[in-house]
């Protein structure tokens, strides 16, 4: 069996300002994050770069045959540096470019499979012309839409539209659903909503991180979600 981590994060270097806030480095793995010091990185991670080398020794370790690469805002843009990773791991990687729906021009980059919206830090409407003009250009070129919601039932519904305009559309609903959140069984029913939708499980074990393993609260949420939706429109990933 072929094992496959539905979402997970690279990047040579952690510096972006979002909402006023400068995320950086300080070493030791370590980050300034909204004004708090976190420990955003493995602690042997002293430089502070999140490379395709550390993540494939982890992942030959652990017999993860392959990965999609993902992007958050709160990580400064590595499209650059994820084509170059793309390009020297091609069996092994998938890479999402990163729009930002209220920074970024709505524009399809080239020579990525995936795009990745967090949807969660945007303000803009997903039913904006433009907004569903980029999501059926991408449905045409066969992309896949990687894809976060906030924990806004708007947004949501919103969401479940976009699906149904563009049925061809490949979504990958991130952060399962938002599972702790009130709003997250609405979120992982848009598997229903069309054929090529899925929920991913990046974020889970952030989310119940006050459990720390074995997590039980989040394996009775997958059990929930597959009595919700199925199991195969369920994704593991592992937000490495």
């Amino acid at each position: 069996m072929k094992i496959i981590d539905a979402h997970s994060h690279l990047w040579l270097k952690q510096d972006t300002t979002v909402d006023g806030s400068h995320i950086y480095p300080m070493g030791r793995g370590r980050a300034m994050f909204f004004g708090e010091e976190r420990q955003m990185l493995p602690p042997f991670m002293v430089d502070g770069v999140n490379s395709a080398e550390i993540f494939l020794a982890n992942m030959d370790y652990a017999q993860v045959g392959g990965a999609v690469v993902v992007q958050e805002v709160i990580d400064g843009n590595q499209d650059a540096y994820l084509l170059d990773v793309q390009k020297r791991y091609p069996d092994r990687f998938v890479v999402c470019a990163l729009k930002d729906l209220d920074n970024d021009a709505l524009t399809i980059p080239e020579g990525f499979q995936a795009i990745a919206v967090p949807g969660h830090r945007a303000h803009r409407s997903l039913l904006d012309p433009e907004v569903v003009a980029f999501f059926k250009e991408m449905e045409k070129r066969g992309l896949i839409l990687s894809m976060c919601l906030g924990e806004d039932p708007r947004q949501i519904a919103e969401m479940a539209q976009v699906i149904q305009q563009c049925p061809n559309l490949k979504v990958a609903i991130g952060h399962f659903g938002m599972v702790t959140t009130p709003i997250w069984e609405s979120q992982v029913r848009l598997a229903n909503e069309g054929p090529n939708v899925t929920v991913e499980s990046g974020g889970i074990t952030w989310l119940y991180n006050s459990e720390f393993y074995p997590y039980p609260s989040a394996i009775r949420s997958i059990k929930e979600a597959a009595d919700m939706v199925g199991m195969d429109r369920l994704m593991w990933g592992s937000d490495y």
